[in-house]
């Protein structure tokens, strides 16, 4: 058996207009995140994270910003990447994700967040750890300018 680790990480600035989508999951915020897809930077980081594992370049690599993943769910790309996967015998171990926002607040979220996770990457949701930090108000985060997402994920062969 082969293990491999990979690390993702996205950051999309608030924007005026869009709905603010994390994990598939619709928060109610005034506020969205700006960016080519629906801009679920909690989902790009669990795609980078994945890709980067198989030694499968980067998200941006495989969903351009290009108009057919003009304003697309996210979550589209999740689950093309568990095919790519699938095709190369990946299986996923864990996945752990710190989302980074002095607002909105993420706990009421988190579950559902799972949930959708788990459904599109076809694993149990004990796979799956979210967590929400602040930055005490230092930083672009802080500042409520937008999220940033850090991801780690395991998996095997």
């Amino acid at each position: 058996m082969s293990f491999k680790v990979g690390i993702g990480f996205d950051a999309h600035q608030f924007t005026e207009g869009r709905k603010l989508i994390l994990g598939g999951v619709r928060i109610d915020y005034p506020l969205g995140l700006d960016g080519w897809s629906d801009a679920d930077v909690l989902t790009h980081a669990i795609c980078d994270a994945l890709l980067g594992a198989a030694g499968m370049d980067d998200i941006g690599t495989h969903f351009p910003n290009v108009e057919q993943y003009k304003d697309v769910s996210s979550m589209m790309f999740l689950e093309e990447t568990r095919e790519m996967l699938d095709k190369k015998s990946f299986y996923i171990c864990n996945i752990d994700v710190t989302i980074i926002a002095q607002k909105p607040t993420i706990s009421p979220y988190k579950q559902k967040m799972k949930e959708n996770i788990a459904y599109t990457l076809k694993i149990k949701i004990d796979q799956i750890n979210i967590k929400a930090t602040t930055t005490d108000k230092m930083g672009f985060t802080g500042r409520g300018e937008g999220i940033a997402v850090l991801a780690i994920v395991g998996l095997g062969m």
